[in-house]
This record gives C-alpha cells, structure tokens and sequence, in this order.
C-alpha cells in the first residue's frame, strides 16, 4: 500500500513538473469581431476574407480596411527549475525536518513479537474438571 502512495505520488508530481514548465500559444481568427476558429500549437483556420481582398487591391489602387484579424496569446511556462538540498536550509529548518522526520515515521513503527517464555511447554493433562467438582461457575 506505501509502494503504491509513493509511486502514485511520485507521477503526479512529475505531471506538475512537466506541465508547468510547458509553454504553448493559442491563435485565434476574429472576422468582424466575431470568433472563427481557435488553434492551439498551429495556425488558426481564416474565413477566406483576405483572399477576396488581396485580389481587390491588384484591381484597384483604393484600398479598404481589413475586418479580419488574428490574435495569438503565448502561455509561457516556467523556464529555470531551482534545486535545493538539505545543506541551503537554516539550521532551525533542518531542526524542524529533522524532528518532523523521526517524530512521524515513528510513529508508525511496526509492533515487535511479543516474547512468549513458555511457548515450548505443553500445558499439563487435565485429569478431573476442577471447577466442575468444587461447583464453582462463572455467571
């Protein structure tokens, strides 16, 4: 059961790792103020406007204002990673684990055998059933 908290434990704490240290953007295409198309790791999806305005302009030299526009967010993750041992802490903070450290794992320290000084005794014969002949019962 410890084996599998310390293994569980264990992953999860590198998926925390692993995830916060990811960076990733999100593009998204607005055409109008609308929303068109979201894409995470890749280019959003256009509606096919600027095509039709890109040819319009080699016709005629008056331009109009593109309606359409993409915004691209960039989630940065963490990029250093800080190591710390045992030997960077207070002295009063290696106290504390210290005590902390021995105080719970002792707490939970397995029972020893019980020392049993008659074990390879057999206990004597019954002959006659002593309470029976006093007729002494327990109510």
């Amino acid at each position: 059961m410890k084996q599998l908290f310390n293994k569980i434990a264990s992953i999860i704490m590198a998926l925390v790792v692993v995830f916060s240290t990811m960076s990733f953007t999100i593009n998204s295409h607005f055409c109008g103020g609308t929303l068109v198309s979201t894409s995470y790791f890749s280019k959003a999806k256009t509606c096919g406007m600027e095509k039709k305005q890109e040819n319009k302009k080699k016709k005629c030299s008056i331009t109009k204002k593109n309606c359409c526009k993409d915004v691209t967010q960039l989630i940065e993750g963490q990029d250093s990673l800080k190591k710390s041992g045992f030997d960077t802490l207070s002295f009063d903070q290696q106290l504390f684990i210290a005590t902390f450290y021995y105080s719970y794992f002792n707490l939970f320290e397995e029972l020893h055998n019980k020392v049993i000084p008659f074990k390879d005794y057999a206990p004597p014969f019954v002959v006659k059933d002593i309470q029976v002949l006093d007729e002494v019962y327990l109510i």
